[in-house]
């Protein structure tokens, strides 16, 4: 029988999904659109295939773990179920508010973290192994980052090219009988790749935003046995889907959530790297932050790609009295690489913003990288190593708002329970 508070868990789980959807949809496919490799609605649909993919999959084992590895089912009463939901919501408030990609995965865990201490039943030895791979996974993200941004990231960019095409990538030829599909004529064979890595790299961003997310908004409903697990992943991915379709294409257009001003490449890099964590942590069923992982990849990717220009002996030697401190910012990953110190590549913003944005690509098909040490210090500054004002805010609002899910989730439960 439907009770009214669980028809309300049903809305708050939808509308939860929805916000899921909305914002996932466009960091995924963000670059595909921008670069009009497909149009909205169809980035719409691949994310929700793909999403549904992730979540069928590798999801379920994040749905149990959140439902019933935390704390016993038993404890997911309907109203449990809804204080839950609220405060995994309030984290996307706050992540909105303040602009700062917080995560809701980190949020729901601490929502459910409450209610096991006010009611005595936390399982202790899940919940280490959960922090454990909060701990390692964006460590993991920042040395991977650094290693690639410090010997691949430039080899990379030499050869691959990432252009905003006048018209789409793929076009239906009307002139015979049959419409049939046809590739633009006016792409590169480089440009045809690059386009082919966008797209693919989207759709396994869609597949691991569907394994980790499609938890947050159901595993209470599935605790409490509103819901079987099969009826919750539908129920996620159709939420999630929604968002994806509506309030998405806001997101599209814009590409938010600090990956704007990266040159399209390194999104892709960080995209990759962040999905590839947070799907292997989703097997294992841990629920964890694909936000927290991809922004300690940049970080680490920046910091690798402006550490060329000096040795590891070089960076070892400690900075002498007086030196400026070290400035983290995009700019080193965009760093020039002609003599005309035109970037080799486009922003993620500037294909999403418009053709007239869009800086042209060199014609060369190949260049020259130089060799570690050799970099130009004008063009990878040692400022651009290190921001730790910025970095402390996002780790702190990291820490907060789990922290701050805990202790409102235990008092409510405390209180009211």
């Amino acid at each position: 029988m439907l009770t009214p508070l669980v028809a309300v868990g049903l809305v708050v789980a939808a509308f939860v999904g929805f916000n899921i959807g909305g914002s996932s949809t466009g960091v995924a496919f963000g670059p595909a659109v921008g670069s009009r490799i497909v149009r909205k609605a169809t980035a719409g649909t691949l994310f929700m295939l793909f999403a549904f993919l992730g979540a069928w999959t590798v999801g379920r084992n994040v749905i149990t773990t959140m439902s019933e590895g935390i704390v016993p089912a038993a404890q997911f009463t309907p109203a449990a179920g809804v204080g839950v939901l609220f405060f995994t919501g309030l984290s996307l408030l706050i992540s909105n508010i303040y602009g700062v990609p917080a995560s809701t995965s980190m949020t729901a865990v601490g929502a459910i973290v409450g209610l096991g201490l006010a009611t005595g039943t936390l399982k202790e030895a899940t919940m280490f192994t959960i922090v454990s791979a909060w701990i390692v996974a964006p460590l993991i993200g920042l040395g991977v980052g650094a290693v690639i941004g410090r010997y691949i990231y430039p080899r990379l960019e030499a050869r691959l090219s990432f252009t905003r095409l006048e018209d789409q990538l793929l076009q239906i030829d009307r002139s015979g009988r049959l419409p049939r599909f046809r590739v633009n004529e006016d792409a590169q064979p480089r440009d045809i790749l690059g386009s082919l890595l966008v797209l693919v790299i989207a759709c396994y961003m869609g597949f691991s935003a569907g394994a980790s997310n499609a938890a947050n908004a159901v595993a209470p409903l599935v605790g409490n046995g509103a819901v079987s697990v099969d009826q919750g992943v539908l129920l996620a991915v159709a939420a999630i889907s929604l968002g994806g379709f509506t309030i998405a294409r806001r997101t599209l257009a814009t590409v938010g959530d600090g990956i704007t001003d990266l040159p399209i490449l390194a999104a892709l890099i960080v995209s990759t790297v962040g999905a590839s964590i947070i799907t292997v942590l989703s097997y294992y069923g841990i629920p964890a932050s694909l936000a927290v992982s991809t922004t300690c990849c940049i970080i680490g990717l920046g910091w690798g790609r402006a550490s060329r220009v000096a040795t590891l002996a070089e960076l070892a030697t400690p900075p002498e009295r007086g030196d400026p401190g070290m400035v983290l910012n995009t700019g080193a990953l965009a760093a020039a690489s002609t003599e005309d110190e035109k970037p080799a590549g486009p922003t993620v913003g500037e294909l999403a913003g418009g053709p007239e944005q869009a800086p042209e690509q060199p014609d060369e098909t190949s260049q020259s990288v130089p060799a570690i040490g050799e970099e130009e210090s004008d063009v990878l500054s040692a400022e651009s190593l290190f921001d730790p004002a910025a970095v402390s805010r996002i780790v702190v609002l990291w820490i907060l708002t789990p922290s701050l899910s805990v202790v409102g989730s235990y008092l409510l439960f405390t209180l009211f329970v």
